[in-house]
């Protein structure tokens, strides 16, 4: 996995497909390799949706190997919703396909301007790159049922729905599972506003005939591996708790915190909620039965599989298990506790290919301006189906909760840097109140996962009312994160690794195992850090200060019930982030 596949979407006389070295890119993968080609070759000041973005996709450091768990894939770009730089991260199969055919990266160049739609196509043989205007505004089940009638079932697609296609800021790309469904989303920033413009609709990925990645010291490597999986498997979040009841174990922990955000974060505790817990979906998911209902990986090596499938009681498929952050944002965010409901918005967002949690906090501001009700699920349901359909509503809400609260006059918008906050109130759990105002990435609770420390009780105790350590906190897991998205591993691995130095250790010697190295835990943290490097700098040249890595003023302003406490990290705190 060596190799740059570099595609000029602008190349006079058509796409052109160079096949380079990686140079100075050696030895970077996942988010490292996305946020250095975008640092290095992005003009910091260009449009988003310009010729002069990239758009990079790149599997982990452990990708397409036996590593357990390290599946996971970074799309990077500079980013239509913030105007930063963004690494989107996500599931599925074709991380582990791309690393196979021996690409460190696929890079998306240039622009075209014929107005054509193209598909690529990858296998061992080399790149195809095709114009198929049948593909047009097609959504993403649909798009996938076709290209597995055309090349088969064996295939990874990575895509984009209407969302994309219309460039608007709140556009994910959909990445397939183990069934060959678009239900894997790098879901933040507008990612698939960029796929759109540059008119690709879909990357379709066959690695028929490549064997999976051999390590330099194979003995050493499954002895890591070993050791790995048992560290994972004996933590209890990684376990048992996230394997039974999924991601969304977590609605009923948050909000007895009381960092529930509820109907647009005016409170932290949402009285539906055990309407939509972890542990009622689970139950009703195993009451309605059919295959992998509750339990079930999102890529093949997942050993957590927090993931499931939900179907609707008539034993039809709707979606994947729709996950914490989803449920929150088209649940408890907008009043609505009916768990089919929540399901089909997520379905809805899939196939038209928006970020869930984008969505769902732009729908809340919406009910806010009175476009419905809190509560109302067909009014949410209506509203997500007018961005499917590109309307003059749908292109507003399409745009992300910012461009919502600024059409519709509303005070109270939860964005930082231009992109909404996730399902954790930064006045009840101020570690992520850190992580949402500083991250490189606009607000981002994968960032730097402060709710470990805050709330969990994993990898130390901060008390998450107070000011006191967050910024430390934060820093500490920005750090981390940035490594760990570096190896292609899930960022769920975390638990085990902030617990068990000796988890932590086998994640090191897998690495080293595999490439003839010698790293300690010192160059973990430094790989980290120069991750952030590359972002902050992005960002500075960009026109970012720190200004910019701020909270809106209402969570400064407006008491959280049921604490009744507001954001009280101070501004040299949060300056102070990136100080090391």
């Amino acid at each position: 996995m060596d190799q740059l596949l570099r595609i000029d979407m602008g190349a006079q006389g058509g796409p052109k497909v160079t096949v380079t070295e990686p140079g100075e890119y050696e030895g970077l993968g996942g988010r490292a390799l996305t946020s250095a080609i975008i640092s290095k070759e992005v003009p910091p000041l260009c449009h988003p949706l310009g010729a002069d973005n990239k758009l990079v996709i790149a599997p982990g450091l452990l990708s397409g190997t036996a590593a357990a768990m390290s599946g996971r894939l970074s799309i990077g770009c500079k980013s239509p919703l913030t105007g930063g730089i963004k690494e989107a991260n996500a599931g599925g199969q074709p991380s582990q396909m791309i690393a196979r055919l021996g690409y460190a990266a696929i890079v998306l160049e240039g622009k075209p301007e014929d107005g054509s739609l193209y598909k690529i196509f990858i296998n061992k043989d080399g790149v195809k790159i095709i114009p198929d205007g049948s593909l047009k505004m097609l959504g993403n089940y649909d798009l996938v049922d076709k290209l597995k009638g055309e090349y088969g079932d064996k295939i990874g697609v990575i895509s984009i729905g209407p969302a994309g296609e219309m460039k608007m800021s709140a556009a994910s790309i959909a990445c397939t599972d183990m069934e060959v469904r678009p239900t894997r989303h790098a879901g933040r920033g507008g990612v698939g506003a960029v796929m759109g413009a540059k008119a690709v609709k879909a990357i379709i990925i066959d690695d028929a005939g490549m064997k999976m990645r051999s390590p330099k010291d194979s003995k050493a490597f499954q002895e890591a591996n070993k050791k790995w999986v048992e560290g994972i498997r004996k933590h209890p979040v990684t376990g048992q708790g996230l394997p039974t009841y999924g991601t969304n174990i977590l609605t009923n922990v948050i909000n007895e915190a009381g960092g529930y955000p509820t109907h647009n974060f005016m409170w932290g505790r949402f009285e539906g909620c055990t309407k939509i817990s972890g542990e009622t979906q689970a139950e009703l998911e195993n009451a309605r039965g059919g295959e992998g209902s509750a339990t079930h990986g999102c890529h093949r090596g997942c050993i957590i599989r927090c993931s499931g499938t939900f179907y609707d009681k008539d034993g039809q498929y709707i979606t994947k298990q729709p996950e914490y952050e989803t449920v929150w944002s088209h649940g408890g965010n907008c009043g609505i506790d009916d768990l089919d409901a929540i399901a089909m918005l997520d379905r809805l967002d899939d196939d038209f290919g928006l970020d869930t949690i984008e969505m769902g906090a732009t729908v809340g501001v919406a009910m806010e301006a009175g476009l419905a009700k809190f509560g109302d699920t067909q009014g949410a349901i209506n509203l997500v189906k007018e961005v499917g359909k590109g309307t003059p509503l749908g292109r507003i809400l399409g745009n992300g909760a910012a461009v919502t609260g600024k059409v519709f006059g509303i005070e109270r918008v939860p964005v930082v840097k231009g992109q909404a906050m996730p399902a954790y109130d930064p006045r009840t759990v101020q570690g992520i109140g850190v992580t949402y105002a500083t991250s490189t990435m606009g607000a981002d609770h994968t960032a730097g996962y402060a709710v470990t420390a805050n709330i969990l009780g994993v990898g130390g105790k901060v008390d998450p009312l107070k000011p006191e350590g967050q910024a430390e906190l934060s820093r500490n897991l920005q750090i981390a994160t940035a490594a760990v998205d570096s190896t292609g591993m899930c960022l769920f691995v975390a638990f085990a690794v902030l617990d068990q130095p000796e988890t932590f250790q086998s994640l090191i010697d897998m690495i080293n195992s595999f490439y003839g190295l010698k790293l300690t835990a010192d160059d973990v943290t430094a790989l980290g850090k120069s991750v952030l490097k590359n972002e902050k700098d992005f960002n500075l040249r960009a026109g970012f200060t720190s200004k910019h890595d701020r909270l809106p003023e209402f969570f400064k302003k407006e008491p959280l019930p049921p604490h009744d406490i507001v954001f009280n990290v101070s501004d040299k705190d949060l300056d102070s982030v990136f100080n090391w």
